[in-house]
């Protein structure tokens, strides 16, 4: 079983829209699954720790999922892990981490990304979503799994209510709210590692992760202040439309094995 714990290289597999969402074109639940295997054969190949099935395609969404999309990611979720051992998979469902939790328990998977919200309140383009983790760790104790929930703080595309400093709303994530570890990611690659040098004074020991902005270019300086860093957009050509680029994917894993074997001398 690969680590998720240190140099660790995480990517997303974004799902076609779903039927019922409001940009789905017609693809049937069989064709849309055919493709996310295929994003997930191409990760495989190249040598990824993780990777992260969620479902941007579906925009705009409530923070509720509705019954439909859970029932489709629990089928296309397991395909994937029937599939691919050789990476852990978790599960994010816009913008449900009660959802995704469920799915991610049903189906064996390893890992939750919570991403909106986990804690507090954020004003996002569809209204306010406010935090799950209450409902996230009832679910944990009632289903008495041990996965692992790991949660955006202060994601970038939202705007918080009553921010705190990003060390603090850390150390409540975690020390509060239970999180098994978090992501981070600022709107630049200095901004996320200013934000995770604040995170270290209050959490210095915590799993934290990179939510975004990794390149083949930053991800060496990245990989010295994260414990793993999740790319989407770099390896799909600069848009989640896009289908993943095998050629920038690879090249991707290169400089993470460079940084991986930094770490193991050190």
């Amino acid at each position: 079983m690969p680590s998720i714990h240190q140099c660790a290289s995480i990517s997303m597999i974004q799902t076609p829209p779903l039927p019922g969402s409001f940009q789905h074109s017609g693809q049937c639940l069989n064709e849309i699954k055919d493709y996310v295997l295929q994003e997930a054969r191409i990760l495989s190949e190249c040598g990824f720790d993780a990777v992260i099935l969620q479902n941007m395609g579906d925009m705009p969404v409530k923070q509720q999922a509705r019954p439909e999309v859970i029932a489709y990611f629990s089928v296309i979720a397991k395909e994937i892990k029937s599939n691919f051992s050789n990476f852990l998979l978790g599960i994010l469902i816009n913008w449900d981490g009660v959802a995704s939790l469920a799915v991610a328990h049903a189906v064996n998977a390893d890992f939750v990304r919570v991403e909106h919200v986990y804690t507090g309140v954020e004003v996002t383009s569809t209204g306010l979503l406010t935090a799950q983790c209450c409902e996230i760790t009832e679910m944990k104790k009632r289903l008495h799994t041990t996965l692992s929930v790991f949660a955006d703080v202060y994601e970038p595309h939202a705007v918080p209510l009553g921010a705190k400093p990003i060390e603090d709303a850390a150390w409540e994530t975690i020390h509060e709210a239970f999180a098994d570890g978090l992501f981070l990611s600022g709107k630049t690659a200095q901004e996320s590692i200013d934000l995770i040098e604040r995170a270290r004074t209050k959490v210095p020991n915590s799993t934290i992760f990179l939510g975004g902005g990794a390149t083949e270019e930053n991800v060496l300086q990245l990989l010295k202040y994260y414990d793993g860093v999740c790319v989407a957009k770099w390896i799909k050509n600069g848009s989640l439309k896009n289908p993943i680029d095998s050629e920038r994917a690879k090249r991707f894993i290169e400089k993470v094995n460079i940084a991986k074997k930094e770490k193991n001398k050190s």
